[in-house]
């Protein structure tokens, strides 16, 4: 089956990916496990931003870089090795100065998890192609066999109706909650460690 190639004016009528509000929960479902000692408002900010930066790639859509190209969404900017370059990245430009090996190390864990959380679920979603995760070496697409979670549509007037509420209902059930239920157990776990902290 010859791959789908879209454009960038009717790219923005389909569904593709799961909602920025889904990845951004996710960076701090994901930050709720680290110590207060790491998690000031740098890293948040961060962590959400990385967990949304794979979807710039849909600006090849107006380039002319096709769906499936390994430059195309969904490609290289959704891969593991893109998420532990950026990882790597994000720590040495604002996390330089002052920070140990072992501090940097654990900065780097997070903004990769964050960045590659974005696949992980891009690879759950209903629609679209599907995830290049270990481009560019292997430019062949995955889903996992597992898929609840409904694609967001590309574009903010395809995402305020009737489409965008079904979205988020759906991404709170399989997102959201799961979320949340990650967050508070990582609460009381530090609570029962330190119970006279705020952690």
């Amino acid at each position: 089956m010859k791959p789908l190639q879209l454009t960038w004016i009717n790219y923005n009528l389909i569904q593709q990916m799961a909602s920025i509000f889904g990845h951004a929960l996710t960076a701090v479902a994901l930050g709720s496990s680290y110590s207060r000692k790491y998690t000031n408002r740098k890293f948040w900010l961060l962590g959400i931003a990385l967990a949304m930066l794979p979807d710039a790639d849909v600006i090849g859509f107006s380039w002319g870089i096709p769906y499936e190209s390994v430059l195309g969404h969904r490609g290289l900017s959704h891969s593991l090795l893109f998420a532990f370059c950026i990882g790597i990245l994000t720590t040495l430009l604002f996390f330089r100065k002052g920070t140990s090996l072992r501090v940097k190390l654990v900065f780097t864990t997070y903004f990769f998890l964050c960045t590659a959380s974005h696949g992980v679920l891009d690879a759950m979603t209903t629609g679209g192609l599907g995830i290049a995760f270990f481009s560019p070496f292997d430019t062949t697409r995955y889903f996992f066999p597992w898929r609840p979670i409904a694609v967001s549509p590309i574009g903010v007037e395809n995402f305020l109706g009737e489409w965008g509420k079904r979205v988020l209902l759906n991404e709170m059930i399989w997102i959201g909650i799961p979320a949340i239920a990650f967050i508070l157990l990582n609460w009381f776990r530090k609570r029962l460690i330190h119970p006279s902290s705020k952690l």
